[in-house]
């Protein structure tokens, strides 16, 4: 199969813009709660529809009076917050359109967006961000009008907006409609700088009316979830949009730090994150068993196994009667105590920005929490595919979400149109004119639809590696088993135009005391002289020599340097969804690659890593 459609749900839609959402939730008789301001001590606030509106409208009557106007773009930099999320319904309600940026960005992105989008005002999360913004923007003149979301300003500008009247501001709600642009989500630039993505209030009407009705047991009056994700990407924006129009209860956490702490307090139904979160949770699990002896670590490597195999056979059909009973035992020896961790109601996740993995999904299912992986851009109003339970082909990423088409060129790249499909790149047609091919939006990964028209993704087009030898290499294949272990952080595959391939590969640091504990070395060990352990070394050969199975001999990593620093989004090396900036890499560890290249090349096999593990010494990739 090469063409995939799913109608519609719903069409016309019902709303016109988002602030029809918040309107309708506002108008219900029982007064919905809609969100939970969390305080430091675990307790939170119940925020209530009504309440919601009249601070929206407030905010927007500010707006009014400060000059903003229909179509006026508004930025907003700051760290995920319950204010950052009233700025954004207000921007909506006075007919403007907010412009999300990420709190990490360097002066030189933000001057950037703020230029590119004409932003005339910017609600700045803190203090030192206010200053930044003043300083990047003092040639735009969106750095003279600044809000802060964490003081006085927002009281300020409610009481400054007093005289605006009920009349104008609904008359400026009211000129929005679905065509127009709701927000401009600027891309993470992973190549070149940041494109703006015009998203329309049709595009967020359409994907959170239906979705909606796609899965009703996961976002529905009642159901809660907590957002740790910033809001300037745009999978958090459709989730903050789906909780509105649904009456999902909504709680925010700017610091991942606590996040075990706050899903413990708040108790959601469902959570949301990038597969690495799911990661996280998973090793930090196995790794706490480990440090509790051999027993517990025999009980949670077997319960592991269980989970994965009992999702596999349900998932195939039907779980024979010895492995089922091997799950209720575990569900009560190590399942139920997981999901205890994450607050205990928690019955679904959803993954996306980057693959999760089936042996993830199945894990996670087979606990009792299945993982919905979607599939999307920031160019589709993030989701446009999704493995939902009834799909239920973990390891995939489903069927196209209602009212749109996924269509495979014949390289195999991913082609997609309908109802989530952006309007173009703001102030670029050219740009636009290339993405698009006979209305088909060129999305740039490569994948595979089976004769039910799931989807898989097997890569992306720009990121495949040719060696010298002609062979081409997939490098998620080889990254994603790799970065799945606990000691390792992340992993960049290489090898273009090179005789072999080889990968450079970081240290977690939070997890690294623990591992080296286990190992019976000092827990206390920088990670620069861990990276050049023979015993570390030997064991990220055994991560590696797991992740080369997947793939051929000529294929596989044939060395490796592990390096004494981390990549990090403060360093430039990651982008704010935490996928690796590959031409930053190339350029900065360019040092390491060329020692990787001015060694012998190591020949494939299991002698010789026998041989380098007795004698203690580790050639391949040898700081």
């Amino acid at each position: 199969m090469h063409h995939v459609v799913t109608d519609a749900f719903v069409d016309p839609p019902v709303h016109r813009s988002v602030t029809d959402f918040l309107l309708a939730q506002a108008a219900r008789p029982e007064n919905p709660q809609l969100y939970a301001v969390l305080a430091p001590d675990g307790t939170s606030r119940p925020v209530h529809a009504q309440e919601v509106h009249a601070a929206v409208r407030g905010l927007a009557r500010g707006l009014v009076a400060a000059g903003i106007e229909p179509g006026d773009r508004v930025a907003i930099l700051g760290r995920t917050c319950y204010e950052w999320t009233l700025a954004d319904l207000a921007i909506w309600y006075a007919g403007a359109v907010p412009v999300p940026v990420y709190d990490s960005s360097s002066l030189e992105q933000i001057a950037w967006i703020l230029a590119d989008s004409g932003a005339r005002a910017v609600f700045a999360g803190t203090e030192e961000l206010a200053r930044r913004v003043h300083a990047a923007g003092e040639d735009t003149g969106a750095g003279r009008r600044v809000w802060r979301l964490d003081g006085a300003d927002l009281d300020e500008l409610t009481r400054t907006g007093a005289a605006v009247d009920d009349d104008e501001l609904e008359a400026r709600r009211a000129s929005r409609g679905l065509d127009d642009v709701a927000t401009l989500i600027y891309t993470s630039g992973t190549t070149g700088p940041p494109k703006g993505c015009e998203l329309t209030h049709g595009n967020f009407v359409r994907l959170c009316e239906n979705t909606a009705l796609l899965v009703p047991r996961i976002v529905h009056p009642g159901a809660r979830t907590l957002l740790f994700l910033p809001l300037a990407h745009v999978f958090a924006r459709f989730v903050e949009v789906i909780a509105l129009h649904t009456g999902t209860v909504l709680a925010h956490t700017p610091d991942v730090k606590h996040l075990m702490a706050d899903l413990e307090a708040f108790r959601p139904t469902f959570v949301l994150a990038v597969p690495r979160v799911f990661e996280k949770i998973y090793q930090g699990a196995r790794l706490r068993a480990e440090q509790g002896g051999p027993l517990r670590r025999l009980v949670f490597a077997r319960a592991a196994a269980t989970a994965v195999a009992f999702s596999r056979a349900r998932q195939a059909g039907r779980p024979g009667p010895l492995l089922r009973a091997r799950h209720r035992l575990y569900d009560r020896l190590v399942y139920a105590r997981l999901r205890a961790a994450m607050g205990g109601e928690v019955t679904h996740a959803v993954s996306g920005g980057a693959a999760l993995g089936s042996r993830l999904g199945h894990f996670f299912d087979g606990i009792g929490i299945y993982v919905v992986e979607g599939y999307g851009l920031t160019e589709t109003t993030a989701p446009i595919t999704a493995n939902t339970p009834e799909v239920g082909r973990i390891g995939t990423v489903g069927l196209p979400l209602p009212g749109n088409e996924v269509r495979l060129a014949e390289d195999g790249e991913i082609l997609v149109r309908g109802a989530h499909v952006m309007r173009g790149y703001h102030g670029r047609p050219d740009l636009t004119a290339a993405a698009f091919e006979d209305g088909w939006f060129r999305t740039g990964d490569l994948g595979s639809l089976d004769d039910d028209g799931v989807l898989a993704i097997t890569g992306r087009k720009k990121e495949i590696i040719v060696t010298a030898g002609g062979k081409n290499v997939v490098p998620n294949v080889l990254e994603d088993p790799v970065r799945a272990s606990a000691l390792v952080s992340q992993v960049m595959v290489v090898g273009d135009d090179r005789p072999f391939v080889a990968a450079l590969i970081t240290l977690d640091r939070e997890v690294l005391p623990a591992r080296l504990e286990l190992m019976g070395l000092d827990p206390a060990m920088p990670a620069a002289e861990a990276a050049r352990h023979p015993e570390v070394l030997a064991h990220v050969q055994e991560i590696v020599d797991h992740a080369n199975r997947a793939v051929s001999r000529a294929e596989g990593i044939r060395a490796f340097e592990v390096l004494g620093t981390d990549w990090t989004e403060a360093s430039g090396h990651l982008t704010p969804s935490l996928k690796i900036r590959r031409a930053e890499i190339a350029r900065d560890f360019a040092a390491e690659i060329e020692e990787i290249y001015s060694r012998p090349a190591p020949v494939p096999g299991t002698g010789e890593r026998l041989r380098e593990r007795l004698s203690g010494v580790h050639l391949p990739g040898r700081a």
